[in-house]
C-alpha cells in the first residue's frame, strides 16, 4: 500500500470563498494523524445534496477553505499514536463529526450533531474529496466483511435517514407514511420504511418520472407524481379519509410541504429531513396547529444511528447498486457536480485515485 512516506502531496476539492462556485481541486499536503486520528485513504465519496447547496452558496455551514466531502469510505493508511482499535489496511467509514465540545448536555447524551461547538468533516474540517481523510478514531467504524467500499460510501446518508426514522419519529409496523422527493435521501427511506414494514406512498413531479418508477421497484406501495396526479385523494383512498400517519420530506420544497399538510391524519408527525434552499420559508402554520402536527425536525446523524445503518448495509435490505447511478475520478469533480444539479443522476460517486482492486 502506498502511504504519505512516499505521497507528500494530494489533491482535494476545495470551497475557497462563500458564495456561487468558488471551488477549484486544489494541491495540499497529506495530513498526518495526531494521536487520536486515523489518516484514511479515500476510496469513494457520494456527493451530498449539502454539497451541492455550499457549491451554489446556499449552505452557509461550510468554514472556508475547506474540502468537501463526508459520505466516504476507504481503508486506514497510518494511524495516531494512541489508536488502539485500529491498523493500517483496516476498511472502514466514519462518522462526520470531527470536534465537540464534549460538556454541553448534548455531548453528554452523546447526541454530536446537536453539539453548539460541533465540527463536521466536509463543512469545518477538510472533508473525503481528496486523496486522504483525517477522522477521529472514535468516530471510525469498520466495515462489514460482506460490504464493498461503494456500499459503505452510502452509510451517511443511510444513517441521516436511520435518525429520522428511528429516533426522530419512530416507525410503527403498518405504519402508512408518505416520502416526499424521490432522490438519494427519499429512496433510502422508502428502503427503511419498507423494512420495517410499512405502506409507502412516494411522491414527486413529472421530471421525476424514472425516479418514481425506482421507487417502486424500491417498494414503495404507490407512486404520485403531483403535477399530474391528485395526491389528495390517493392518499385518503388508502387510508380511509383519515391521513397517514406520518410523512418524511426530503424534498426541501416549500410548496410541496404546504400541499402535504392536510394530508397527515391530526395529531400525526411531519418530519424535515431535506434542506430547504433559502432559510426562511413560508409554511402553513395554520394547518399545523389545527391539526395539532408534530412538525420534526432531522439533523444529520448520531453515534446511534451508523450500527443500524451498516447492519441494513450488510444484510443487503438497501438496494446500492441502483442508487449509485455514475462514478467519476477525482480529477472530474466538476463534470460530477453537474451531472447531480441538473438531474441526469440519482447518487454519484467520486472515486479516490489509490488502487482499491
Amino acid at each position: 500500500m502506498r502511504t504519505t512516506e512516499n505521497i507528500q502531496t494530494m489533491q482535494g476539492v476545495t470551497k475557497t470563498a462563500p458564495g456561487y462556485d468558488n471551488m477549484t481541486l486544489e494541491t495540499l499536503e497529506v495530513p498526518v494523524p495526531k494521536e487520536d486520528e486515523i489518516l484514511i485513504e479515500v476510496a469513494f465519496t457520494g456527493i451530498c445534496g449539502s454539497d451541492i447547496h455550499t457549491f451554489k452558496g446556499e449552505y452557509k455551514n461550510p468554514t472556508t477553505p475547506v474540502v468537501l466531502g463526508h459520505e466516504f469510505s476507504g481503508r486506514v493508511a497510518q494511524v495516531g499514536s494512541a489508536v488502539t482499535h485500529f491498523q493500517p489496511m483496516d476498511r472502514v467509514t466514519s462518522e462526520t463529526t470531527f470536534y465537540v465540545c464534549g460538556e454541553c448536555s448534548y455531548c453528554q447524551e452523546e447526541k454530536y450533531n446537536l453539539c453548539p461547538y460541533r465540527k463536521g468533516i466536509g463543512t469545518q474540517q477538510n472533508g473525503s474529496l481528496a486523496r486522504y481523510v483525517i477522522a477521529k478514531e472514535k468516530y471510525a467504524h469498520k466495515l462489514p466483511e460482506n460490504l464493498s467500499y461503494e456500499g459503505a460510501a452510502m452509510s451517511e446518508p443511510l444513517s441521516c435517514c436511520v435518525h429520522a426514522m428511528y429516533q426522530r419519529s419512530p416507525l410503527g409496523l403498518h405504519d402508512t407514511i408518505l416520502v416526499m422527493g424521490p432522490g438519494p435521501i427519499g429512496l433510502l427511506l422508502i428502503q427503511i420504511a419498507k423494512e420495517i414494514g410499512a405502506n409507502v406512498i412516494a411522491t414527486g413531479i413529472s421530471k421525476d418520472r424514472q425516479r418514481l418508477e425506482l421507487a417502486q421497484k424500491l417498494g414503495a406501495d404507490a407512486i404520485v407524481d403531483t403535477q399530474t396526479q391528485d395526491l389528495a385523494e390517493i392518499v385518503n383512498q388508502m387510508t380511509n379519509n383519515v391521513g397517514v400517519t406520518k410523512i418524511y420530506d426530503a424534498s426541501g420544497s416549500a410548496a410541496a410541504v404546504n400541499q402535504a399538510f392536510p394530508l397527515i391524519r391530526k395529531g400525526g408527525d411531519f418530519v424535515q429531513v431535506g434542506l430547504f434552499k433559502d432559510k426562511f420559508e413560508k409554511l402553513d402554520v395554520e394547518t399545523i396547529i389545527q391539526r395539532e402536527i408534530h412538525y420534526i425536525g432531522s439533523r444529520s446523524q448520531n453515534p446511534y444511528d451508523w450500527p443500524i445503518a451498516l447492519h441494513l448495509l450488510a444484510k443487503g435490505a438497501i438496494d446500492v447498486s441502483s442508487l449509485v447511478t455514475k462514478k467519476v475520478p477525482l480529477e472530474k469533480w466538476r463534470s460530477a457536480f453537474e451531472s447531480v444539479m441538473s438531474g441526469e443522476e440519482i447518487k454519484v460517486m467520486i472515486q479516490s485515485d489509490g488502487d482499491f482492486s
